[in-house]
């Protein structure tokens, strides 16, 4: 009981402090810009971070980063978005871009929007090697800002690229309640203009991505024609009925390619809004995900891309987070793999989705054809594909 007691008694604490900075932070709020015009355009290079991860030169650091295979843990895409153990990477580039020297204090609040994509460049991490960080604003709206990071690895005497990252983050007023504006972004150079070209293209994907869901509108004729494929392909030709379906060979029925899991939200994870911090969210659908590619494939297979992940709800502390991964496309050696994740009240007996996750793997041998049964499957499949596609397949 005196240890419960001093449990409630220091969440208390922790409650009445984040209140008061909230409360601080929100007088704040007559700094803000009335307008994007007010603010001075800013520079790529203003807004540059170059961070190290000594695993190399500081040993002592490894172990917080391996796997018992002796590699560098998930816990680094944490690292994406913590570099140190209290600053996100990408919040801080995107704090660097909107820095007034004038001001004693941000007025802002900078929060992940979406993860656009992670790329990687090679499968191993080594652990024994020192990792860079370097990013900074490649593309600004009146409000949002793309950051871009890249992760690289010193060895043989020179840095190797290991993975490409972009972040979408998203200005808010001191108490976090409606967006705000932030510095626009003047290239220099050719290469810069380049980035931000992309950056303007990446807005005009997701965009699209959006408008083209298959939530909102029905699949291309070129789709339709791969779904009635499948279909076939699982009909039973000794009945004349669209009901006898049977499984090809060397293939997995979707509704046996499940696996989930649950997790309690706790305070240690909670970010500087009281909320449950994204970077533990990715990490643990991460994790996710890697146990149900290796259990369909039969072996460890290496991630290849983190593809759209898009922060719909914030996750309260104490939450039940409820992770359900399936895998909803194949091909050859690659397994896409969907995880959803949703928060579920046990009071009210809802369930609210937080969270989408697509992660793309590779095996060392080719995996069976996962098959849908369904039509809401053969959605998930065609999903599937859509973000293979625009990851590996391009």
């Amino acid at each position: 009981m005196k240890y419960i007691y001093m449990n409630k008694s220091r969440e208390s604490i922790f409650n009445m402090l984040y209140l008061q900075a909230m409360a601080e932070r929100v007088s704040l709020s007559s700094m803000l810009a009335k307008s994007q015009n007010e603010l001075p355009a800013k520079r790529m290079k203003d807004s540059y971070l170059e961070v190290h991860l000594p695993l190399g030169s500081e040993p002592q650091l490894r172990e917080k980063y391996l796997t018992y295979h002796n590699t560098v843990r998930i816990k680094i895409f944490m690292d994406l978005t913590v570099i140190s153990p209290l600053l996100s990477s990408s919040v801080l580039i995107s704090y660097s871009h909107t820095y007034n020297s004038e001001l004693k204090r941000s007025p802002l609040s900078i929060v992940t929007a979406l993860v656009d994509k992670i790329d990687m460049r090679q499968h191993v991490i080594y652990p024994d090697c020192d990792i860079k960080f370097t990013g900074h604003v490649t593309w600004v709206g009146k409000s949002s800002i793309e950051a871009k990071i890249h992760m690289s690895q010193y060895r043989d005497g020179a840095y190797a690229s290991v993975l490409d990252a972009t972040f979408v983050m998203v200005a808010r007023d001191p108490g976090n309640k409606r967006a705000a504006f932030v510095n626009p972004l003047t290239p220099e150079g050719p290469e810069e203009e380049r980035l931000l070209q992309e950056g303007e293209a990446n807005k005009s994907r997701r965009v699209e991505l959006s408008t083209a869901s298959l939530l909102k509108v029905a699949p291309t004729q070129e789709e339709r024609t791969v779904v009635h494929g499948l279909f076939l392909n699982t009909l039973d030709t000794n009945t004349v009925s669209f009901r006898s379906r049977i499984l090809p060979p060397n293939s997995v029925w979707m509704e046996d390619a499940k696996l989930k899991g649950l997790e309690i939200c706790h305070p240690q994870e909670r970010n500087i809004f009281n909320r449950i911090f994204g970077g533990f969210l990715m990490r643990k659908a991460y994790e996710l995900g890697w146990a149900n590619a290796c259990s369909y494939g039969g072996c460890r297979p290496s991630l290849v891309a983190v593809d759209d992940i898009l922060f719909q709800k914030p996750v309260e502390i104490g939450s039940l987070l409820m992770l359900s991964s399936q895998v909803c496309y194949t091909q050859g050696t690659y397994v896409q793999v969907r995880v959803h994740s949703e928060v579920f009240d046990p009071l009210t007996r809802q369930h609210n989705t937080t969270n989408i996750f697509h992660f793309t793997f590779t095996s060392d041998r080719d995996v069976p054809n996962i098959m849908p049964k369904t039509y809401g499957e053969s959605m998930l499949y065609l999903d599937g594909k859509r973000h293979f596609d625009q990851t590996v397949a391009c």
